[in-house]
């Protein structure tokens, strides 16, 4: 087949942005993940996904599951505030409450930049000559406090913060049940709290289920199709793993698929690691556990 270029600057160029908003250590995966977390009861799911988030570094963690309490002693390790903490599944405005919470992060970061840029040039006027002649009364009734100017203060410290949720024990629930939200928010959860100069906060999805199919109440296509990264347990149903197979067959090799998958379970709360969107520096997509690569031959 011969190929003909066509004339002018027609190449696709990419923006220059990343599309994972959040620096990650570099053994780790990218950050914003959705990450789909499968296994039995008592396979370890929660353990394995507070061992991942830990190394991540999340600044505010959601989470929407009705046994958080009784988990608490794993859970305390993420130091979650109870505030951002939902335990009835079955309330679809939990979704609309975390979404405006990115949102008053947002909010508060964009403030603190506005704030910031006005602070700095009232240092740069009181440095100036006839300064006092220069000051407006805004910038004295913001800045100026207990006998001195003060730069504005954000809880991040200018950063943008990174933040997640966890869905744990929602499998039935309305959440799932009318999926219509959190289709929604899985497809945009990289867009939420859009800034103004460009970019968003974003928020990192980690779904724990025991099930990747369900008759009614599971996860749906919807959020199966959008997954960045996958944790699978020891499990006895060919047929679930041959529909994992056969959804990541677009990224991975189904032959290749069931071979790390065999090779990554020894022991009973042994996973197979999944990365769709590896570093650069990872040689392999797969992980026995998170610390052994296991690289396809």
């Amino acid at each position: 087949m011969r190929e003909e270029h066509i004339q002018g600057d027609l190449q696709i160029k990419p923006p220059s942005g990343s599309a994972f908003g959040c620096e990650t250590p570099p053994a780790m995966p990218k950050l914003h993940q959705a990450c789909l977390v499968v296994g039995p009861r008592g396979s370890g799911k929660s353990t394995a996904t507070v061992n991942l988030i830990e190394h991540l570094p999340f600044d505010r963690i959601f989470v929407i599951s009705p046994s958080m309490k009784s988990n608490k002693e794993l859970m305390d390790r993420l130091k979650i505030d109870p505030q951002d903490v939902y335990e009835d599944p079955d309330d679809l405005t939990c979704l609309e409450a975390i979404k405006a919470a990115i949102e008053a992060e947002r909010d508060d970061l964009e403030r603190y930049r506005e704030e910031l840029k006005r602070y700095r040039k009232l240092m740069k006027t009181i440095h100036s000559e006839s300064s006092l002649f220069r000051l407006s009364d805004d910038d004295l009734a913001d800045f100026f406090q207990d006998g001195d100017f003060q730069p504005p203060k954000h809880r991040w410290n200018g950063k943008k913060p990174c933040m997640c949720l966890i869905l744990d024990d929602v499998m039935g629930s309305m959440l799932y049940s009318k999926p219509r939200k959190l289709n929604q928010l899985t497809i945009y959860h990289r867009h939420l709290g859009q800034l103004k100069e460009g970019g968003a906060l974003g928020l990192s999805l980690f779904f724990l289920v025991q099930s990747y199919k369900a008759q009614a109440g599971g996860i749906s296509r919807t959020i199966r199709g959008n997954v960045t990264s996958m944790i699978l347990f020891a499990n006895k149903n060919q047929k679930m793993l041959d529909e994992v197979a056969e959804e990541l067959a677009g990224e991975v090799a189904p032959e290749v698929f069931f071979k790390v998958f065999k090779q990554a379970i020894h022991d009973k709360h042994d996973f197979l690691f999944v990365d769709l969107h590896r570093k650069p520096n990872h040689p392999s997509a797969f992980r026995r556990n998170l610390d052994t690569f296991l690289i396809p031959e």
